[in-house]
């Protein structure tokens, strides 16, 4: 069985794969402070919630978009089970070809989103992932990884409203009925939220324009992708687990390619 590790900004998520069947998944608040025993007894730990055997586990695969950590979660896993992680990087194969001014600068779960895009949904797509950052990304219909944008999270900008001022407090992530709201906090929900149920369909307008196909379809995916879907049309599919499966697909073309050099296959 595969484990499958996506270390975030502000989540660590975790998923347990057979084959390609998602068994069960998890998620871990990410601390850049804790040590790799920590995880290690905190992994340890969350294995019997989800009736997972520790020894059935015999491959790991992540990605990470806190350099930090990415070290600590490989030295988990060989204190946990011994085995040496694949780590998606430079030099691994994802089979997404990416058309950035500088390709090392596209965080790893972006590229395995965009990987778990196209093969799962074909292309054109553009993913919307929800998470510490609202992060857009065009993928062409030959599977090319364009570019995208970048905006503050949700979170990050409902706790920099309540930071930055002296009167307002934070709220619940509730839809309001109205855009018009009839009190404070009613009038925070609806810019936070029907303001990014915004934010989404101009930009995925946008991406349309440009990648000239009006209906390219439209992945979104992160903790608050199905908040978000219920109050628009322009997503067309809600994958919560788009990077776990991203993680699982790019970690069976490496050991395919590793077993193909080992039988002299080019």
């Amino acid at each position: 069985m595969l484990l499958a590790i996506d270390i975030g900004n502000t989540n660590v998520t975790a998923g347990v794969f057979d084959s390609e069947r998602l068994l069960s998944s998890w998620r871990l608040a990410t601390d850049s402070h804790r040590l790799a025993d920590e995880y290690a007894l905190q992994l340890q730990g969350l294995f019997p919630l989800r009736n997972v055997s520790l020894e059935a586990i015999d491959q790991v695969a992540m990605c990470s978009v806190v350099p930090p950590l990415t070290g600590v979660f490989q030295e988990a896993v060989r204190t946990l089970l011994g085995i040496e992680a694949l780590v998606v990087s430079a030099g691994v194969k994802t089979g997404v070809r990416v058309l950035y001014d500088s390709p090392r600068d596209v965080g790893a779960d972006r590229v395995v989103d965009a990987a778990a895009a196209f093969h799962y949904y074909g292309g054109p797509v553009v993913v919307v992932d929800f998470g510490t950052a609202t992060v857009f990304d065009a993928i062409a219909a030959d599977g090319t990884y364009l570019g995208g944008a970048i905006s503050p999270g949700l979170q990050v900008a409902a706790e920099s409203l309540f930071l930055a001022t002296s009167q307002l407090r934070r709220v619940e992530f509730v839809t309001p009925d109205t855009a018009i709201g009839k009190n404070t906090v009613h009038s925070m929900q609806s810019g936070l939220l029907l303001g990014y149920v915004g934010l989404v369909e101009g930009m995925v307008r946008r991406f349309r324009d440009e990648l000239d196909a009006p209906n390219a379809t439209v992945v979104a995916t992160g903790g608050l992708a199905n908040l978000i879907a219920k109050q628009t049309r322009v997503i067309d599919v809600v994958d919560v687990e788009l990077t776990l499966r991203g993680l699982q697909l790019i970690h069976a073309m490496n050991i395919d390619a590793n077993d193909s050099k080992g039988r002299g296959e080019a």
